[in-house]
């Protein structure tokens, strides 16, 4: 059966589910992606998954994507882009710079269900050998030290941070992030609640605060 529903019904497949098979759209695809993702991981995701979760034929997931490699690296892209418009909104939110501070580090860390995070992890590994996905990580952490720089910048400027350095605080702060996440995700040597405290003191740190206004 082809991807229009000409042909005959096979396996009870009915007109409405023909429709549905036309009428897909690549975000539902990615959406559905994401959540198989999650649960399973990146390299283990396959096309059938994606199409037995949505009720179609493999055959369309094809039509959008092409390979499983381009369906694996747009969910990535997808997910990220995702996770960076749930960060720039909590970064909105806040009322001056410490309050945007705090907003940013519960945004951008593991907390909750921490989905983002275990599929960021699981592009790490698949980043050393496929570009697009070293692009997508690459975008991630830019966007993520754009905006902490931006608002360290902007306390710094106003006297309520005081910071010598930011670009090497930023990138401090980052790499602390990433490694605490892995070793609260991953190894599960690190409690969410350490993770929040030794973040919220590094953080503090680096910008001269007290931690207790990042808790």
């Amino acid at each position: 059966m082809g991807l229009t529903g000409d042909g005959p019904d096979r396996g009870g497949v009915t007109a409405p589910r023909r429709r549905r098979s036309v009428d897909l759209r690549r975000d539902e695809i990615l959406a559905a992606t994401s959540g198989i993702v999650d649960r399973i991981g990146l390299a283990a995701t396959r096309v059938t998954d994606v199409a037995q979760a949505l009720g179609v034929s493999p055959s369309l997931v094809f039509y959008h994507f092409g390979t499983k490699d381009a369906l694996v690296v747009e969910t990535f892209a997808y997910a990220v882009e995702r996770d960076l418009a749930r960060l720039d909104a909590a970064v909105a939110r806040g009322t001056d710079p410490v309050d945007r501070l705090r907003r940013a580090l519960r945004a951008y860390g593991p907390t909750g269900p921490a989905a983002g995070w275990r599929i960021w992890i699981d592009a790490w590994a698949l980043a050393q050998r496929e570009p697009g996905i070293r692009t997508a990580l690459r975008r991630l952490d830019d966007r993520w030290c754009t905006v902490l720089r931006g608002i360290v910048d902007e306390g710094v400027a106003q006297g309520v941070f005081v910071c010598p350095d930011p670009a090497a605080s930023v990138a401090r702060v980052s790499a602390l992030l990433d490694g605490l996440s892995v070793a609260t995700l991953v190894y599960r040597s690190v409690t969410r609640a350490q993770l929040r405290r030794w973040v919220a003191e590094a953080v503090a740190t680096e910008v001269g605060l007290d931690p207790a206004l990042l808790a």
